[in-house]
């Protein structure tokens, strides 16, 4: 699938935030928001979430095979689809009964990230200023 930078960006930080709220006790507790624990971290943590999970998302998302979609909405994807993409990317790592635990794992984490993909944006509504 071909998304653009910003598309990734949004699913990495959406999948990171849902990731660090499952952790933070004050998230589920309900006494602060997954966007607020999220500004609490420090830069360097921020790097540190965003390179882990980039190493198991990235691969697989542009590994989606490509489809067509109109603007105003998200890519959408079956669960097998999304279960070949991580399995190609995974190679032999996925063998045995750990293997298929991490798989599903894996395809829970891609699902989550292509929910936070933004709706696909009108290229022809592209406004330029004047004064350039």
């Amino acid at each position: 699938m071909r998304f653009t930078e910003r598309e990734l960006t949004a699913a990495l930080e959406g999948a990171a935030k849902s990731v660090l709220a499952a952790q933070d006790k004050e998230v589920r507790k309900g006494r602060r928001t997954a966007d607020d624990a999220w500004a609490a971290l420090t830069k360097f943590q921020r790097y540190q979430m965003l390179s882990g999970l980039g190493d198991q998302l990235l691969g697989p998302l542009v590994a989606l095979p490509d489809v067509e979609v109109a603007v105003g909405t998200r890519p959408a994807f079956t669960d097998a689809q999304v279960q070949q993409a991580v399995q190609e990317q995974a190679g032999e790592e996925l063998r045995g009964m750990k293997g298929k635990v991490l798989l599903k794992a894996r395809v829970a984490l891609v699902q989550l990230a292509l929910s936070h993909v933004p709706p696909r944006a009108d290229p022809d509504a592209l406004v330029v200023p004047d004064h350039l």
